[in-house]
């Protein structure tokens, strides 16, 4: 990585690919670890950040914690977008992660999810986390179908075409 990339990163300039558009992912604890960006593409919500130094283990490549984090927010609101037409309350029931590849410092980690199953109170989710077009991840979830949050909007993230 150039030393013009690394000090872009370290001053919060952490370039997202073309398409790509910041969003409100709440107040919580993913969102305080990173800066999101989603993009609607075939029918699909695409979530994804850039790597940081803060981002990273003892080998300076992306903590497992960290792509878990994003593995528990990418696979509910890909179901929020493509199944529940709006955000909910989804609480993790079971989330099963396959580590398999690192991102390094600067790599653009993205995802999305797949809708498997609904029923009247649970959602069952797979999906693909890939840097810079390598899959690094692979996911499987359950979550509990909860309330609505706020007004019911599919597309919440603003991201759509119109």
């Amino acid at each position: 990585m150039t030393t013009h990339k690394i000090e872009a990163l370290e001053s919060g300039d952490d370039q997202p690919p073309e398409g790509f558009h910041a969003v409100d992912a709440g107040s919580g604890y993913a969102s305080r670890n990173a800066r999101f960006y989603a993009k609607w593409q075939y029918d699909r919500l695409l979530l994804g950040f850039r790597v940081t130094q803060h981002h990273t283990n003892l080998r300076n490549v992306l903590h497992g914690g960290m792509l878990a984090t994003f593995a528990d927010t990418v696979l509910p609101y890909s179901a929020m977008y493509q199944a529940l037409n709006g955000r909910h309350f989804l609480p993790t029931i079971s989330l099963q992660i396959d580590y398999l590849a690192p991102a390094a410092i600067g790599a653009w980690v993205q995802g999305q999810g797949e809708v498997l199953r609904t029923t009247r109170n649970m959602v069952f989710m797979q999906g693909l986390v890939t840097a810079d077009d390598v899959a690094i991840a692979r996911l499987s979830g359950i979550f509990k179908l909860g309330t609505t949050a706020g007004e019911p909007v599919r597309d919440f993230f603003k991201i759509m075409p119109q």
